[in-house]
């Protein structure tokens, strides 16, 4: 049990932080979630768990702390294996391209605010009200956090190890192809994982509106990509986590 416990002590520590910040962006995500339901779903949530609206926040914060726990573990491990894992400090120059990174993907998001609001309907009723605490809190902690484990920590990485064993396996390192290609792989695939919420949202997907989704939810991600695999997991979160703060600012300002 001990020889286990050291073979994965580095995982084991690096999840352990993981589990407050789960804990919050599981919890609020609940929240927030269950804010924009409508009262026909939520009483069929209901009836499936009696009747009680916290069991909903429950079962969302046992969720996210579950699979959080679970590929931030093997992220980790995959992270290691691919040379992708860095140390986790902070130094200057990454965090100015970091800060830089951030601004450029929060100006993406902005699109939204100042073009898409203009021209699909649906967007512009996104914008009727100033976003809730629940939403700034499930944004940067599930958002920011949360999902920056799932896709490039875990995703990202199992893509690197699976390219490189299976293509470059005489290399000694994953090359610089496979890293740019799985980067692009994983935002691309993140995006389109919104689709079938698009179109529940939208009723249709129309070339603006698909336009929208790949822009909002792919383009952000390649820039997170590019700062894991340079520099380390922890300012992909940053620059994750401070676009979505500097979206927000931006919507209280000026809608």
């Amino acid at each position: 049990m001990r020889m286990l416990l050291n073979k994965f002590r580095k995982p084991l520590l690096f999840v352990l932080p993981l589990v407050p910040i789960a804990i919050i962006g599981g919890y609020f995500t609940g929240v927030y979630s269950w804010s924009e339901l409508t009262d026909d779903v939520r009483n069929q949530i209901l009836a499936q768990i009696g009747n009680n609206q916290g069991q909903f926040y429950l079962i969302s914060t046992l969720q996210t702390l579950t699979y959080t726990l679970i590929l931030g573990f093997f992220g980790y491990i995959l992270s290691v294996k691919t040379g992708l894992m860095k140390p986790v400090r902070f130094e200057k120059k990454p965090i100015l391209i970091t800060l830089g990174t951030t601004l450029f993907a929060g100006f993406i998001l902005c699109t939204d605010l100042f073009y898409f609001r203009n021209h699909i309907p649906q967007v512009a009723e996104l914008y009727q009200d100033k976003p809730s605490f629940a939403y700034w809190m499930s944004s940067v902690f599930y958002g920011g956090v949360i999902e920056e484990i799932m896709l490039r920590l875990f995703f990202m990485s199992l893509i690197v190890l699976i390219a490189w064993k299976v293509f470059f396996r005489r290399e000694a390192n994953p090359p610089t192809g496979v890293l740019i290609a799985a980067n692009l792989i994983a935002a691309f695939l993140f995006a389109a994982a919104h689709l079938p919420s698009t179109m529940q949202m939208f009723g249709e997907i129309t070339p603006l509106i698909l336009f929208r989704c790949l822009l909002l939810n792919g383009i952000a991600g390649l820039f997170f990509g590019y700062l894991y695999r340079k520099y380390g997991i922890q300012y992909s979160i940053l620059a994750h986590a401070g676009t979505h703060i500097v979206w927000k600012i931006v919507w209280i300002i000026f809608v």
